[in-house]
């Protein structure tokens, strides 16, 4: 893949048509057009490591800062790296509602770090978050989410190394305070299976138990609306029995008599 930038100023690619990201504004994945590219003189003469380039995300136009590692200065262009760096990730999305509030500080801040790319600090955050989650579920929860864990690896075929870290940073330990440094793609894969965790830890159990809360109310209403419809009905009766018995009345003594039976037994 080729990425540079000729003597006029011109950023070339030869994926530009398929380059495409998760805006950090609108949250959408979306193609960007480059709109701001560094000058080919001002690069040749300072020569940098790295060159930052704006791109506009075309879904909500809003500016992207990408940064590219520059491979090396020729005579004519300056070649790029195909790989670059967000400078700006979207925020990552999860439902806190269920989590203990100590938890969910601890995680939010998990993923603010991640969000900037600060992945020691997002590796550190997710051993404080987890930790805590082991202090309040105990030992049997500790063990069930070790299970769950290995299940994980099993369903997203984690290879072995990357499983090794994993459960060094979540099941780690004060005895073991250096956490390994992760790379992008590692610290994303904690991310995933911390979420994973978290998921079968609080927010199914409380989804569950709200579920069967509100089947409850439901249920509680259409037996209290049933019992309500009998009444009704049964006092709808006895409203015509009554207009009955007043009509018989009017037509004499012996049908009086018959309504007077009528009207003593719904009572």
């Amino acid at each position: 893949m080729a990425v540079y930038i000729d003597s006029s100023n011109r950023l070339l690619h030869d994926q530009a048509q398929s380059l495409a990201l998760t805006c950090p504004h609108c949250l959408v994945l979306a193609h960007i057009t480059p709109m701001a590219v560094p000058p080919y003189s001002e690069l040749a003469a300072h020569r940098p490591r790295q060159v930052g380039i704006v791109y506009r995300c075309d879904a909500c136009n809003s500016p992207i800062f990408l940064r590219f590692n520059v491979r090396a200065y020729g005579a004519q262009r300056v070649e790029l790296s195909p790989q670059f760096t967000e400078i700006e990730r979207p925020r990552e999305k999860f439902t806190f509602t269920y989590l203990p509030e100590s938890i969910e500080t601890l995680f939010r801040e998990a993923l603010l770090c991640y969000s900037h790319g600060a992945f020691n600090a997002f590796t550190s955050m997710c051993r404080r978050t987890m930790q805590t989650v082991f202090e309040l579920l105990g030992e049997s929860g500790r063990l069930r989410l070790f299970d769950q864990l290995h299940e994980l690896r099993e369903m997203a075929q984690i290879d072995a190394a990357s499983f090794a870290l994993l459960k060094r940073v979540i099941f780690g330990s004060d005895a073991d305070p250096a956490l390994p440094a992760l790379e992008d793609d590692q610290a994303g894969l904690l991310l995933e299976v911390t979420k994973d965790l978290l998921y079968q830890a609080y927010v199914r159990k409380g989804r569950l138990q709200q579920a069967m809360v509100v089947r409850r109310f439901f249920s509680d209403q259409g037996d209290r609306g049933a019992s309500g419809s009998t009444g009704a009905a049964t006092g709808a009766g006895a409203g015509a029995a009554e207009a009955a018995g007043s009509a018989t009345s009017r037509s004499g003594a012996t049908a009086a008599a018959g309504t007077g039976e009528q009207s003593h037994t719904p009572g």
